[in-house]
């Protein structure tokens, strides 16, 4: 018998497609000065938000995902059959199980490719994107579509100004297969704290708070938060990450062509940028139209900063993200 033939080392990972969608409903801050006690002003002020985009009752997280990964395969020009992998990066599936990178398979026809969920809340897409270079990289797949997705309007208090006025639905995608070492997935840095749980976290429906009439009663199948506190780590920890994962690809702020962020609030994103010293127009930023998208947030500004050319090939992108757990992750991309 023949000898298998050697596979060939995989040198790297590179992003070879990305598409995004958002739904078509605009919640906008009039919309929620009608809502909640709350003012345009107000919310500009303190977040940088304008408007976000909410799913129709009809719409599932599967259904955004399935959307953003149509354009992303379109994209690279690939066939849902080519599919070794789906990662789906979320804390808002379509259910508990079966999961959502399952409905999600089914939906392209991607037959021949496995499927898992990620959650890592906003940090999500990036730990997903982890995940899949590492599979490449260990020679066991060569297609991985990645894709970060929340419909967090369905867990959001429409009753609680605070909250409300933070969040938006949308999905990310990108398709990942093996490139030169020169070009893709640099490194990545990713990181957790689980004593700081209790920061953001949706208290019912799992098996510590089950879904019951006094869970309901007490509107604990909503998301919860400490938006101070969020504040003050989360800058922190973006920060730490950006440096960690710079020092680690020999690179340093000077040579990031691109930031993105995730989208928070602004004033997060002013003050990371301000600590790293990236200029503001190398800062994608688009939390004004689409608000905190969680899990998408970084996945759609990578899409729309490729799509309008600010990404340019040869650029260097730093991405960053924190979110519920804690977690946090960020990642250099140079751009083939």
């Amino acid at each position: 018998m023949s000898p298998m033939p050697a596979k060939q080392p995989v040198k790297n990972v590179q992003i070879v497609g990305t598409g995004s969608y958002v739904p078509e409903r605009v919640l906008t801050n009039a919309d929620l000065e009608k809502i909640v006690d709350t003012t345009d002003e107000w919310i500009v002020t303190r977040t940088g938000i304008h408007e976000r985009r909410i799913s129709s009752p009809e719409q599932a997280s599967s259904d955004l995902a399935e959307m953003a990964s149509r354009r992303a395969l379109e994209d690279a020009g690939i066939d849902p059959l080519e599919l070794d992998a789906i990662i789906v990066a979320t804390v808002t599936p379509d259910h508990f199980f079966p999961n959502a990178s399952c409905l999600l398979q089914y939906k392209l026809g991607a037959n021949n490719a496995l499927a898992f969920d990620v959650s890592a809340a906003c940090s999500g897409f990036l730990y997903a994107l982890h995940v899949g270079r590492c599979i490449i990289m260990a020679q066991e797949m060569k297609t991985v579509l990645v894709i970060g997705v929340e419909s967090l309007s369905k867990i959001t208090d429409y009753t609680d100004r605070t909250t409300c006025i933070l969040f938006g639905d949308g999905a990310g995608a990108a398709v990942l297969r093996p490139g030169p070492p020169e070009t893709g997935i640099l490194g990545t840095i990713l990181g957790a704290d689980g004593s700081f749980g209790p920061l953001i976290q949706q208290i019912a429906g799992g098996s510590r708070v089950p879904w019951s009439q006094e869970a309901l009663d007490n509107r604990l199948q909503y998301l919860k938060m400490r938006g101070n506190e969020v504040f003050k780590i989360g800058v922190r920890a973006m920060e730490n990450a950006c440096r960690q994962v710079l020092d680690k690809t020999g690179l340093t702020t000077k040579d990031v062509d691109i930031l993105i962020p995730h989208q928070a609030n602004i004033r997060i994103i002013e003050a990371l940028a301000k600590r790293l010293e990236i200029a503001h127009h190398k800062v994608i930023i688009n939390i004004d139209h689409y608000g905190n998208t969680s899990a998408a947030s970084v996945a759609i500004g990578l899409d729309e900063g490729r799509r309008s050319g600010k990404i340019k090939s040869g650029d260097t992108v730093l991405t960053v993200a924190f979110g519920g757990g804690v977690t946090w992750a960020s990642s250099v991309i140079r751009w083939a």
